[in-house]
């Protein structure tokens, strides 16, 4: 039994869009069509390559081997597709954005949805291990991500460089400090994002290296959760300085042991980058930062 293209383009959408419900309307035909494609591609290949499980869907060994070919035939479709419409301006389309922070992401999201109004843009906030796990999954068109690993098959350009500091009430007994050092912190609950997260890393090295601990700690997920809590007196945070934005009651301070500053950059693979919807997002972003 052969394969063919419609089958390797359902797929490719179940997986990207997470549901065949969702996957049918992308490609704007009917769930059952999605359905058939993925069973008699199922079928071709002698196994499973999508499980459903609490979480939703999921891909099996043989799926995720699959799936990266699939991906780069729906991305050289869509190369194609414009090379043969031409480079007219954007007036649909569709772009997966993920970032392991609001900002500088969000900003950058606004200015596209303002140029391009017709363009469907999907975002979703992820710890840093997550989001360069999608990435390499190819499961996302562009992450924006803090100081990402190195991939050969990638394209990156740099959007930010940021601090950490300690993010405090703007009442509390360190906001008026220039700079603080890990040692007060330990007298401090301590707020530290989740363990995938490039901060959760960064930090842990520090305390070592200082051989500093925090006897009151507590995990958070993102940026906004942690915020929440600091503006609701559960503890301090640490955070890059440009990870959210500016919060009338909240006050960033320097820490001592850390004055490295690090890169947030945007991250698309390289067969990608030649998209227009891609191109226009990464367009934008150099602009803001000329």
């Amino acid at each position: 039994m052969k394969t063919s293209h419609n089958q390797f383009s359902a797929f490719a959408h179940v997986v990207r869009e997470g549901s065949f419900s969702r996957a049918a309307d992308r490609l704007g035909v009917s769930q059952s069509a999605v359905t058939q494609h993925v069973a008699k591609l199922e079928q071709t290949v002698g196994m499973k390559l999508l499980q459903r499980g609490s979480d939703g869907l999921s891909l099996t060994r043989a799926g995720r081997e699959l799936y990266d070919l699939a991906d780069r035939q729906v991305t050289l479709d869509g190369l194609i597709k414009e090379k043969l419409e031409g480079y007219a301006a954007l007036e649909r389309g569709h772009l997966a954005v993920i970032a392991n922070a609001p900002r500088p992401a969000l900003p950058l999201i606004a200015a596209f949805q303002k140029t391009y109004p017709n363009i469907e843009v999907d975002f979703a906030l992820y710890d840093w291990t997550q989001a360069m796990a999608l990435l390499r999954g190819r499961q996302v068109d562009v992450a924006v991500v803090t100081e990402p690993d190195r991939m050969g098959d990638c394209v990156s350009r740099s959007v930010t460089t940021a601090r950490y500091v300690a993010y405090v009430p703007d009442n509390h007994r360190f906001a008026q400090q220039q700079c603080i050092s890990l040692r007060d912190l330990a007298e401090e609950t301590v707020l530290i994002p989740e363990e995938g997260s490039y901060t959760a890393r960064f930090v842990a090295r520090k305390l070592k290296d200082h051989a500093i601990t925090f006897p009151r700690r507590m995990r958070t997920t993102t940026f906004p959760v942690m915020k929440e809590a600091i503006l609701h007196g559960v503890g301090v945070g640490i955070f890059l300085a440009d990870s959210g934005f500016p919060d009338d009651g909240l006050t960033g301070v320097p820490i001592l042991e850390l004055p490295e500053f690090f890169e947030t950059k945007i991250v698309v693979p390289k067969d990608k980058w030649g998209l227009r919807v891609v191109a226009g997002f990464a367009e934008l972003a150099d602009q803001r930062m000329a």
